[in-house]
């Protein structure tokens, strides 16, 4: 008997995309709504970082067209609106986190849904069925190569973002099975990004660069452009190339499995569970990489509890797993984005200063001694553990002699302490503070409240093209 030849996951992920049915549960709607009323919240702040204005600069030599980019004036092509608004995103590592791929996922999702959806005039409920759709192929292609792939140092909100992006822009094309799968294929060859760059202006490149390559990918499909049959899974595909030449040893001698990343493709049953509803988000309390969060909550519970303040205390010994630490690599941070990513500065600056907001990464305050005296009593204790084996844990010792512990499996605003309604909205008004204000901001929130009954989702990024305050 000849052996069967097992699906190509691109058929089947292709398939997926073009005929699952648009009945999602409501709460599959509501998660979506959320995570774009977020990532709006956070482009807002976003849109006066530098790097926004270096950008367009950059881009609106491409081509102009007709669509809206987040406090600019220009509008144009929707590659290239995209690339900026997902690089405004994530410009201050505001926006949420998504478990199954562990990447970013709405910085790349909504910039290429939006920018479509103005460009041809579709509802806001197409973008939101766009999202749940893209943000299942994320996820299932980034648990066939993680946890691995991002452990080795790859960016996983670009290379695996761009193939969500793709999954999310073929369906509001409307795009058949065959041309959806060779999307896909069409994307991989768009598919980059190092976590060396973490801690400068380019790590939110990426993720603008996954929305571009999502509307590009989806959009030479559509015209024709023939793409390769192995590029998911095969001797020289994804999962070998970006896992490494080691990928089928550690896929079938995986022990321990966390968020489905068991370094296989899911092909029987694509949609089932719905990730979204599955897993939630991770929705971020504080404008620094995620992976420092557990800590951060674990020291203002301490705080809360005991009342003391830093000049009382000793020592502060951080008990995380490594790839934890491996995120947040910066000891003597030199830039406020260096300090995003830095252990050191985020647990110095809830210890010292009660909280950490967008209002701690300027250089005056990255540069306070208040925070930087405390590095030195701040130790890095990494453990050989993945997160959901090992929770992070907070010893502090007081000057006293009393020592308080913390416990923290998941932080606060992920799927077990969920943000409620009213906190998306808190957080919306103060990414507001100093830069929209009046009747500008009112229409942009409520046009992020409407957008599941909206038209023309185009109305909301036509409000986003805001002149922010000076």
């Amino acid at each position: 008997m000849s052996a069967v030849t097992p699906p190509n996951p691109l058929d089947s992920y292709g398939a997926w995309i073009a005929q699952v049915a648009d009945d999602w549960p409501e709460d599959a709607r509501d998660w979506a709504h959320r995570e774009f009323v977020d990532t709006v919240a956070v482009m807002i702040p976003g849109a006066v970082e530098p790097v926004a204005d270096k950008l367009v600069q950059v881009v609106a030599a491409w081509g102009l067209g007709p669509c809206s980019v987040f406090g600019q004036q220009v509008k144009l092509a929707a590659p290239w609106a995209a690339m900026v608004n997902g690089t405004v995103a994530h410009a201050l590592d505001f926006d949420d986190n998504f478990d199954p791929p562990k990447a970013h996922p709405t910085t790349t999702l909504l910039p290429a849904i939006m920018a479509v959806a103005e460009e041809r005039g579709l509802s806001g409920a197409a973008c939101i069925d766009a999202y749940i759709v893209g943000l299942q192929i994320l996820g299932r292609i980034g648990q066939g190569i993680n946890p691995t792939h991002r452990n080795r140092g790859w960016h996983a909100t670009a290379t695996v973002g761009v193939m969500g992006t793709t999954a999310a822009v073929s369906r509001l094309l409307k795009l058949d099975a065959e041309t959806c799968a060779r999307a896909l294929s069409i994307a991989t060859s768009m598919s980059a990004g190092f976590m060396s760059q973490f801690g400068t202006e380019m790590k939110p490149v990426h993720a603008g660069l996954a929305a571009k390559g999502g509307i590009m990918a989806a959009t030479m499909a559509q015209a024709g452009i023939t793409a390769g049959r192995d590029t998911l899974d095969g001797r020289t595909g994804m999962n070998r190339l970006m896992v490494g030449p080691d990928y089928e040893h550690l896929r079938d001698t995986i022990e321990h499995v966390e968020h489905g990343q068991n370094l296989r493709y899911e092909l029987e049953s694509v949609g089932e569970p719905l990730l979204i509803t599955q897993h939630k988000f991770r929705v971020k309390r504080f404008p620094t990489c995620g992976a420092i969060h557990r800590a951060m909550d674990g020291v203002l519970d301490l705080r809360a509890a005991h009342g003391f303040t830093a000049a009382d205390v000793a020592s502060v010994d951080l008990h995380m797993p490594r790839v934890h630490f491996n995120n947040v690599f910066y000891t003597d941070p030199q830039s406020p984005l260096e300090a995003k990513f830095s252990a050191e500065y985020a647990v110095g600056c809830v210890l010292a200063r009660g909280d950490c907001t967008l209002s701690d990464f300027t250089e005056d305050k990255i540069w306070a001694d208040d925070v930087r005296s405390l590095f030195p009593i701040i130790h890095r204790h990494p453990v050989d553990k993945l997160e959901g084996e090992f929770p992070t844990e907070v010893h502090l010792t007081l000057k006293d002699g009393r020592r308080f512990v913390s416990i923290h499996e998941w932080p606060k605003g992920s799927k077990a302490a969920p943000f409620t309604w009213d906190e998306y909205w808190a957080k919306f008004d103060g990414c507001c503070i100093g830069v929209l204000e009046g009747e500008a901001k009112a229409k942009l929130r409520d046009l992020c409240q409407r957008l599941p009954d909206l038209a023309d989702a185009g109305d909301l990024m036509r409000a986003a093209a805001f002149t922010p305050l000076s």
